[in-house]
Parts: structure tokens; C-alpha cells; sequence
């Protein structure tokens, strides 16, 4: 290209009008600019879906993603029970899922599997499996070190720990948790219902959220020995019927939010990280005003960015957007929107901070949203992914 345009200029162009026409055909050869909401070329991610399994469903299905917010299916990649809740670890190796059975090897109990991810080809290789200790373990995470891995179990109504090894694999429960207690609904309330276990920033502390207890039991983790004790307060409460089921940190860590079940709000608090304590500050409901069907939240995400609070609700198949004031960690609710599909159990944002896709475990379907990063407005982008009682989402990066 240069070597023309000397030559073009010996021709009789002069020197500033070669290199005018120079810059002219490399701004026509450039590529033209991103329209507004498009997200720029970056890697590629797996995501993988885990299911309740059926007769359409049979384990932990995947999915290449690309930051353009498309999608090519790579299939079922670990065939196993029900895995109703997934973690990947922070060195995108491993998957770990939660089998949400009431027996394992005869004992009431389900079971915590292994998996070590193929990054070139999305493929999960079972490593092994262990009891949760308690029935119907419903969720997973792990601690900031990697080195430890924590089961809710909601039938049980209990939280294990359990050390992860060199490899990946699961080692037997370090530390076991009973909650004991009820509250006041006597359906859903007439003993404990562990929901979900998050461990604090800084690796200090575990959060568990009991929906049949309307309280977020605390405990002190030693990460260098893998115990747990019950902090000073040991827990947070809720309005007596909140029954809450996640959480989620803010972006800086001084705020706590608290997605309630049975009541369909989202609940506040400010938190105290070298004591662990919660201060309740706000609560505010998921629904529209007058709304009088079923009551059933189940998600809650905060966008990257922190400004943005996400909440899915299953009872009119939405999900609630809220702004976050970055000072107080105050909510204002900023819109509702339909998952365009039924029981929105699960819902993920993608790495990149630009999608939102909601798992609608009845309809099977993933719905793709685009994120407005200025307002957190959803708008659907036209894409749904066809998977059988889809229950939760999440990413590593791919080879």
C-alpha cells in the first residue's frame, strides 16, 4: 500500500496531498465504529447451565459465548443428578455443583461433584463426589483462597465446608453446621431451610441466608484451618414471613442485599466487615403496586458497575431493576421486565457486564437481555437458548 503511494506521488502528487490521500483510504479501510450498545471483540467464554434433570434433561449442559452476545451450543458436557446450583473456581479449572437429591449412598443427604474443565473443548471431567451432609443441597460457593467449598443445605437445613485439594477434588466435610428453629409460617417455616452460603470480602466471615428461619446466620471462617464459629451477633433478622433466600455484596463491600422469598422484597443492610454485623436500612418490595398473585423471588445479582441491583421474581415470571445509591446504598426501583418465559429460578450477568440471561426453568428457555450501562434497563435482544428446566448459569473462560 505504501509502495503505491510513493509511486503516486512521483507522478505528480505532491508530498501533502499523498499523504492527505494516505489518510483518507486508511480511514476508508478502518473499521467502522461500534453502533451504540455493541460490545467490542474479547475472549470467548464457556457458559455452562446447570438443570434439575428429567427426561429431557440430564446434567450440566454448555454453551460458547461470545461478547457480541451470541451463542454456540456445545451440549450436554457432564451427565449427573439434578446439579440445581454451580461455582466455578477463581482460576477457571474446576466446576462444582450441587446435586439437590434427598438421599446419597442411602443416607438423607445429597451430593457435591467435581468437575475439571476442558477450556478448549467446554467438556467437564468428573473428578469426584462427595455427601453435603444434609438433604436437598441447593447451593455452593467458595472462599476467596479456593481451597474451600460451602454447601446450603435447604431440607437438611445446614451448612458444610469442604476443603478442595490440589487437584480440584473435594476432600470430606472440615465443618458442619445444624440450624435449628422455625418461624412463622408453619408451611413453609416449620423448621430451618438453609438457601444459600456467601463468604464475605476479605475471607472472614460466611453468610447464610434460612428461609425458615427469616435470618442471615453469621459465621467466623479460619480459612488456614477450615472451621467455622458462630459470630457475635450470630445473625441478622428479617420481618417475621420474609423467608430469605440469596444475597449479594455491593460493589465496595459496605452494603449487604438480601433477596426475601415469600415476600418478594429486597432488604438492605449495612455491614460491618471487621465485626461481621448487619445494620437493617432499608426494605423494598420486588412488586408492582396492587399486584395480588403468588409471591416467589428467587435471584439477585448487582451489575459489575455497582449501580445496578437485579432481582428475578417467579410468580409473574419478571425481573426488578433497581439503582443503588453509591453513598447510602439506598434501592429506587428503575423498571420491572418479563423474562419472556416461566419461573425465572436463576439469571446471570455475562463477564463482560453487557447481557443479562434468564434461565425460565418451566418454559426451558435462556433469554438473552442487552443492559443499558447508563440506566440498567433490560431490552431483549431477540436470542433464547431452548434448554430443559434450566437452573443456573454461569461462565469461565474458554481456549
Amino acid at each position: 500500500m505504501i509502495r503505491r503511494f510513493c509511486g503516486a506521488a512521483n507522478l505528480g502528487y505532491s508530498r501533502l496531498s499523498a499523504v492527505s490521500l494516505l489518510a483518507a483510504v486508511l480511514l476508508a479501510t478502518a473499521p467502522a465504529a461500534l453502533p451504540q450498545g455493541t460490545t467490542k471483540a474479547g475472549p470467548e467464554w464457556l457458559m455452562y447451565v446447570g438443570t434439575y434433570t428429567n427426561q429431557q434433561s440430564k446434567g450440566i449442559y454448555a454453551y460458547r459465548f461470545q461478547p457480541s452476545g451470541k451463542f454456540t451450543p456445545i451440549g450436554l458436557v457432564a451427565e449427573t443428578s439434578s446439579p440445581s446450583f454451580l461455582v466455578v473456581d477463581h482460576n477457571q479449572k474446576f466446576v462444582y455443583a450441587a446435586n439437590e437429591l434427598s438421599t446419597y449412598e442411602g443416607r438423607p443427604a445429597g451430593s457435591i461433584s467435581a468437575f475439571a474443565i476442558d477450556a478448549a473443548t467446554g467438556q467437564l471431567k468428573l473428578l469426584n463426589k462427595v455427601s453435603s451432609k444434609g438433604a436437598g443441597p441447593c447451593h455452593v460457593s467458595l472462599d476467596e483462597t479456593g481451597k474451600w467449598l460451602f454447601a446450603a443445605n435447604y431440607d437438611g437445613g445446614s451448612l458444610a465446608e469442604f476443603p478442595v485439594h490440589e487437584d480440584g477434588s473435594l476432600g470430606d466435610a472440615s465443618a458442619f453446621i445444624q440450624h435449628s428453629g422455625s418461624s412463622v409460617d408453619p408451611q413453609r417455616q416449620s423448621r430451618p431451610h438453609a438457601h444459600s452460603a456467601y463468604v464475605s470480602p476479605g475471607n472472614r466471615f460466611v453468610l447464610v441466608d434460612d428461609l425458615g428461619l427469616d435470618r442471615v446466620m453469621v459465621y467466623r471462617l479460619d480459612a488456614a484451618k477450615g472451621t467455622l464459629a458462630a459470630n457475635d451477633p450470630p445473625f441478622a433478622k428479617l420481618a417475621p414471613g420474609s423467608g430469605p433466600r440469596h444475597l449479594a455484596f455491593g460493589k465496595d463491600g459496605k452494603f449487604v442485599y438480601v433477596v426475601s422469598e415469600m415476600m418478594a422484597t429486597v432488604t438492605a443492610f449495612s455491614y460491618n466487615a471487621s465485626a461481621g454485623s448487619l445494620a437493617q436500612t432499608q426494605t423494598i418490595s420486588m412488586l408492582p403496586g396492587g399486584y395480588t398473585g403468588p409471591k416467589s423471588a428467587a435471584e439477585i445479582a448487582i451489575h459489575p458497575n455497582g449501580k445496578f441491583l437485579y432481582a428475578s421474581h417467579r410468580g409473574d415470571n419478571t425481573i426488578a431493576i433497581f439503582r443503588i445509591d453509591p453513598g447510602s446504598g439506598a434501592l429506587t426501583a428503575a423498571g420491572r421486565v418479563s423474562t419472556q418465559g416461566k419461573t425465572p429460578r436463576n439469571f446471570a450477568i455475562d463477564p463482560t457486564g453487557a447481557f443479562l440471561l434468564a434461565a425460565n426453568q418451566d418454559s426451558g428457555s435462556i433469554v438473552v437481555f442487552r443492559i443499558d450501562q447508563a440506566t440498567g434497563a433490560l431490552t431483549p435482544t431477540g436470542d433464547a437458548l431452548n434448554v430443559a428446566s434450566p437452573v443456573c448459569i454461569v461462565f469461565a473462560k474458554a481456549r
